[in-house]
Order: C-alpha cells, then sequence, then structure tokens
C-alpha cells in the first residue's frame, strides 16, 4: 500500500473533489446480481461495492463482472449471488493515501476502480481512473511548464543559437526564393 502523502494537498482525502463524491453503491455478497444490476443501472454506477455486516469491504462488482462472469457464462442473474462473480479482496486505498501514488499503481496493475476506505476500512468513496486523471491533470501542467522553464533557463545558450539559425535559414529562404 502507498505511503502516507509526502507532499501536501496530494492525500485523496485532501482533495476538494472527494467531498463531493457521491456515496458508493454497496450491497451484501448474497445480494443477487440482478438487484444489484437493477441499481447500478437506476443510479447510473459502474460498480457495486460488496460489504459484509460491518460495512467493510470484501468484494468489489464491476460491469465487466458482469459482461464476463455472468453473462458470457449464460448464469441466471436472478440466482447469482454477488459473492459468486465479485473480485474479492480488491486493493484498497486509505483517504490519508498519496492520489499520484494510487494513479501509477492503477495503471501498472491495470484496475479502474479503487475503493477509497476510513481507518476502519469502511467505504468511503470509489475512484476511477478518470477521477485521478482530471484530479491531476493541473498538478501535470504545472509540473511540465517548470520542467521546461527549468531546461530552458539551464540551457539558453543552444537555444538561442538553435533560434538563430533557424530564423537566418528562413531568412535566406526567402531571400533565395525572390531572386
Amino acid at each position: 500500500m502507498p505511503q502516507t502523502a509526502q507532499r501536501p494537498g496530494n492525500r485523496l482525502m485532501d482533495r476538494p473533489e472527494y467531498k463531493s463524491k457521491q456515496k458508493p453503491l454497496t450491497r451484501s455478497p448474497d445480494t443477487s446480481v440482478f438487484d444489484a444490476v437493477s441499481a447500478m443501472s437506476e443510479k447510473n454506477y459502474g460498480s457495486v461495492i460488496v460489504v459484509d455486516a460491518q460495512e467493510k469491504v470484501i468484494g468489489v462488482v464491476t460491469e465487466r463482472d458482469v459482461m464476463n462472469k455472468l453473462v458470457g457464462k449464460g448464469l441466471d442473474s436472478k440466482t447469482t449471488k454477488l459473492s459468486d462473480i465479485m473480485t474479492e479482496n480488491p486493493r484498497l486505498a486509505r483517504e490519508t493515501d498519496d492520489l499520484v501514488d494510487w494513479l501509477r499503481i492503477m495503471s501498472n496493475e491495470r484496475f479502474r476502480r479503487l475503493p477509497v476506505v476510513d481507518a476502519e476500512n469502511r467505504i468511503k468513496a470509489v475512484f476511477t481512473q478518470g477521477d485521478f486523471v482530471s484530479y491531476t491533470w493541473p498538478d501535470l501542467i504545472y509540473q511540465l511548464k517548470s520542467i521546461t522553464t527549468a531546461t530552458i533557463s539551464k540551457n539558453w545558450a543552444p537555444f538561442l543559437i538553435g533560434g538563430g539559425i533557424a530564423v537566418y535559414s528562413i531568412i535566406m529562404v526567402i531571400v533565395m526564393g525572390s531572386l
């Protein structure tokens, strides 16, 4: 699990978007897939978090799970339980974890939904890769600007020489073209 954030403001719980996220859709492992999918459709959610009696996360069922593990195998959604198709023991983030660390982990391990839990492992939110990208986009732009500025200022002479050669070449093309 990632370390607690070392950069101020990069903890999951510090992001303004975290507080405005909708409450995750949760169901017990004994819920039928039909009932869970009905709730997912009604709320336009892409997943349901499977929780135990203490509201602790024990699994995740995504649209892809429904397609691959239920529809693709010809199972009956009214008799199949979430526990039959859920991804057990999913990766869980803590509210205090660094969001950039999780973006990296999700990208490397190729999963798209990350349940976020509090200190008692109770579900607080579900972040998607899309959430992380939108959350980090301004930070990435800032970092790119800083790197570009540092590179140009450190290597000013080569940029100046290269720019001079480019301007000279353009002038020569114009002059030679008019002769």
